[in-house]
């Protein structure tokens, strides 16, 4: 089965704090997560997704 992170795991890996993940739920808005009960989960390959979509390169410089 597949491992899914909680809202802590997601906080400590992407930098966002805990109430900005939940305004972010309420607003239906950032990481899509999963509801199931009361439980909120994230599917890791949501999260890698959501990073590297907000990535921001810069071309390399001609030296």
């Amino acid at each position: 089965m597949k491992q899914y992170l909680s809202e802590r795991e997601v906080s400590a890996i992407t930098g966002f704090r805990l109430p900005t993940l939940r305004n972010h739920r309420h607003l239906h808005k950032g990481i899509p997560y999963i509801k199931a009960e009361r439980s909120v989960r994230y599917d890791p390959e949501d999260v890698e997704t959501y990073m590297q979509e907000r990535r921001v390169a810069f071309p390399a410089a001609d030296r």
